[in-house]
């Protein structure tokens, strides 16, 4: 069972520090609500596959060996969340990532993932 030193001083907070790091941390809800998306495996595949070109709901299905419905699915919560966008091209519409932080977002992710 843990015990208290009884030498052991209390640790006196110095309110001002703490009033300035509390001022320093930025509003974080987009962040998590980024990596909640994020942190599916099916939508990181997708997220993964649309970082190497812009494809239909079919192909991206094709290569992850799922309904479409399922992909589709996926895609709607990554465009809600400002991760993928769409155009039409004729009667397709085409998905590809929103922008080149999302890539970095994911490139990173990866490199960190295979760092020993």
């Amino acid at each position: 069972m843990f015990q208290l030193d009884e030498n052991c001083e209390p640790h006196v907070l110095d309110a001002e520090e703490v009033r300035r790091l509390d001022d320093a941390v930025p509003d974080m809800s987009y962040v998590v609500t980024l990596f909640k998306v994020m942190g599916d495996e099916t939508r990181a595949k997708i997220l993964y596959l649309l970082s190497k070109g812009s494809f239909c709901v079919h192909e991206l299905a094709a290569a992850l060996g799922t309904s479409v419905s399922n992909v589709s699915h996926h895609l709607r919560l990554l465009k809600a969340t400002r991760l993928v966008r769409t155009k039409r091209v004729g009667q397709r519409v085409c998905y590809s990532l929103d922008d080149e932080h999302v890539a970095h977002l994911l490139a990173e992710a990866l490199k960190h993932a295979s760092h020993d």
